[in-house]
């Protein structure tokens, strides 16, 4: 039982490793195998096959009369579902790719309102949100446009300045 015990403390170990080195396998052993296993052989994958074999294995002799070659069958199918699954989370999460960054681009037919009040031929202060987060600009208007009052983004002069127009009700 000491064995089990050791390889699934290893495994955990390994997987507290793989937090550091992960890829480090796929380098040394790159070329070699020619991408044959492709992403089979990282270090997740290893230390949860290696931690399921050795904690299941544990356990079936702990608690059955297997012995230990019952063990070690049941500890090898557990550690290859484990690996398996280890393999397609870190599969899935490497293709998860978010959507594109907001650009200031964006903030064109925006609705935000004026903290500082802008003067004709000023500038003054927006709140604009981007994204659902606040931004503070620099806005300029046509004419003037006192504070709070509710304004649309008319075009991005910078990326700090906004042009804006008194919304019309």
């Amino acid at each position: 039982m000491s064995w089990f015990l050791g390889f699934g403390i290893a495994g955990l170990a390994l997987l507290a490793l793989s937090l550091l080195f992960d890829g480090l396998l796929e380098g040394v052993l790159d070329g070699v195998l020619d991408g044959m296993f492709d992403g089979l052989l990282s270090l997740p994958v290893v230390a949860g096959f290696l931690s399921m074999l050795g904690f299941s294995g544990a356990i079936v002799l702990g608690t059955t009369g297997l012995g230990t070659v019952g063990a070690t069958v049941v500890g090898v199918a557990a550690g290859a579902g484990a690996g398996w699954a280890a393999y397609r989370l870190s599969r899935a999460l490497m293709r998860d790719r978010s959507a594109a960054a907001p650009s200031s681009g964006d903030l064109v037919g925006s609705a935000g309102s004026v903290v500082t009040a802008i003067p004709a031929g000023g500038y003054g202060e927006v709140l604009v949100y981007l994204a659902g987060q606040p931004l503070k600009l620099a806005a300029r208007s046509e004419g003037p446009v006192a504070g709070g009052t509710e304004v649309w983004v008319e075009g991005v002069l910078s990326a700090t300045s906004v042009a804006v127009r008194p919304v019309e009700r």
